[in-house]
């Protein structure tokens, strides 16, 4: 027997919202293909800028970007009082990425390879003081710099950053942190 919800009981997952949230995400991944195919045609990007290794299309963007959208969104929003609210936290880090995804593709863009590079070393090395592994920082990389390069490569160039924060933070500092413990030990 199934039991209807009171309308003032919120459900336990906000489907709406996140559904809403990858929403989102899928109108600005059409409308970033729809612009390259009206300029052209959707482009193809050489991995490491090489042709004789693999291309790849920037049309996948709008099955990964709006897959990672939704694994995202399983943790960006919270109950209130009355209703749903996007996770503050979340949102600061989402934005951050993004930022930090749109600065490295404007500086591509402009030719100016020592600061895409010196913009690159931070994203890297803020995976050693941040928990980039999360989704939601991966997201809003690839999502700024989705313009430049699609949504395929900033994903790849980001999973090598979450990968090695996950090592980081996952494995090596609580490691650290136990040896720590058992050297501070007493011996007796």
């Amino acid at each position: 027997m199934t039991t209807l919800a009171m309308p003032d009981q919120l459900p336990s997952r906000p489907l709406s919202a996140r559904l809403g949230f990858t929403g989102l995400v899928v109108l600005a991944e059409a409308a970033h293909l729809a612009w390259e195919q009206l300029e052209g045609g959707i482009v193809s990007h050489d991995l490491l800028n090489d042709p004789a290794l693999p291309s790849l299309w920037n049309g996948w963007g709008m099955v990964l970007l709006p897959a990672l959208a939704w694994v995202a969104s399983r943790r960006a929003f919270e109950r209130t009082g009355r209703g749903w609210r996007m996770h503050p936290p979340l949102v600061l880090r989402l934005l951050c990425a993004l930022a930090a995804g749109i600065a490295l593709a404007a500086a591509f863009s402009a030719g100016r390879e020592d600061l895409s590079g010196a913009i690159f070393l931070a994203v890297a090395l803020s995976s050693l003081v941040a928990r980039v592994y999360k989704p939601e920082y991966l997201l809003g990389f690839a999502l700024g710099m989705a313009l430049t390069f699609g949504g395929v490569l900033p994903m790849l160039i980001g999973g090598v950053i979450v990968l090695v924060s996950a090592i980081v933070w996952l494995g090596v500092y609580p490691l650290l942190r136990r040896a720590w413990r058992l050297a501070r030990v007493p011996r007796r």
